[in-house]
């Protein structure tokens, strides 16, 4: 955890006005959240603070390369990403969250860890599905081929009194039944 004290901006001698910090996103950083999902990356995140008398207001643009396995042969890949994303964080009585990208802080905080922010908005931005790009370029193929192939219909086209045919076919166990309405 002592890595991430780089990611700590202190606030309170900030002015109120916008003020700018780069941060380099390397291995180091995504070791100390554990590689269950992101194994490593090169990253640059560009973070800009506005900051006024009630509102921090952070906006942020991350760019780079993440390594992650592929779901369908575990090889490791890079994939590329590009991320933006606002966080804002208002002062009040006590710390909270108010919503997913809305904070509550008290007045007397010194400063804001923004490494837990950064890894996060990676985290989402990754797909769901993680293949590698070979596999990406069958699969587009495939879905290309597969578009005019139609696999099962139900319905006949060369049949247009299908109503009437349905009369003569029904079992007539159920011609008594309809009329005991």
């Amino acid at each position: 955890m002592k890595k991430l004290r780089d990611y700590e901006i202190g606030i309170a001698k900030l002015s109120n006005r916008k003020h700018k910090y780069e941060f380099q996103l390397d291995d180091a950083f995504f070791e100390e959240f554990g590689k269950d999902i992101i194994l490593g990356g090169n990253m640059k995140a560009d973070v800009e603070l506005d900051k006024t008398e009630s509102l921090l207001t952070f906006h942020f643009d991350i760019k780079g390369q993440v390594r992650l396995t592929c779901d369908r042969s575990l090889e490791e890949f890079d994939h590329p990403l590009d991320v933006q994303a606002t966080f804002r964080i208002k002062y009040g009585d006590e710390n909270a969250e108010l919503a997913d990208d809305l904070w509550q802080i008290t007045p007397n905080t010194q400063a804001i860890n923004i490494a837990q922010h950064l890894y996060d908005y990676i985290g989402l931005a990754l797909p769901m599905k993680k293949l590698h790009p070979r596999f990406v370029e069958e699969e587009a193929d495939e879905e290309e081929d597969d578009r005019d192939i139609l696999i099962y219909s139900s319905r006949d086209d060369s049949d247009t009194d299908e109503d009437e045919d349905d009369e003569d076919d029904t079992d007539p166990r159920w011609d008594a039944l309809r009329n005991l309405n």
